[in-house]
């Protein structure tokens, strides 16, 4: 729904990868969805182009990473296996798949600054626990029946992140 309504706002879309170790386009803001980092937390952390003109970007370009998008914006990944792979370092986060556990669930975000200012309507679908996430939290939440969670994602600079898929504006 998001990227729809960008386009029909007259948002260019420019698609990269971060598997084909694609630099970032210049643009005005990146959005970094899902894609389970998980299953290639090992090659993107190698990445020779993905990874450093993302943090080059991030000192001129809005950055969202929505999941798996947030995870890479993170220090660090542990795999299912136990191996922690160095992300991008752009939020002081990092998350784990050593002992999964489903996070599920519709969310109703609040953000009183910045580019998400406003409720959103999204949800919550991730197996990954996080380890440490300090910074500034991006949204106040809540789930479908009102109740308050835990704030979620974090902001920092010109990136931001969560594990919410926004689905709309409310």
């Amino acid at each position: 729904h998001v990227l729809q309504d960008w386009q029909s706002q007259g948002a260019e879309i420019s698609v990269f990868s971060p598997l084909n170790d694609d630099p970032v386009p210049e643009c005005d803001f990146i959005f970094l969805p899902g894609g389970y980092p998980e299953l290639h937390a090992g090659y993107l952390a190698q990445t020779r182009s993905f990874i450093p003109s993302l943090r080059e970007a991030a000192a001129h370009t809005q950055i969202y990473g929505e999941c798996g998008g947030y995870m890479l914006l993170g220090d660090g990944l542990i795999d299912a296996g136990g191996t922690q792979h160095q992300m991008a370092g752009l939020l002081r986060l990092e998350t784990s798949f050593e002992q999964r556990k489903l996070h599920l669930g519709y969310r109703q975000l609040q953000a009183t600054t910045g580019l998400f200012a406003g409720t959103w309507c999204a949800h919550e679908f991730h197996y990954a626990s996080t380890l440490n996430a300090a910074g500034t939290p991006l949204f106040q939440a809540q789930d479908a029946q009102n109740t308050a969670l835990p704030a979620m994602g974090l902001t920092s600079g010109n990136v931001a992140g969560s594990f919410a898929h926004i689905i709309d504006v409310t």
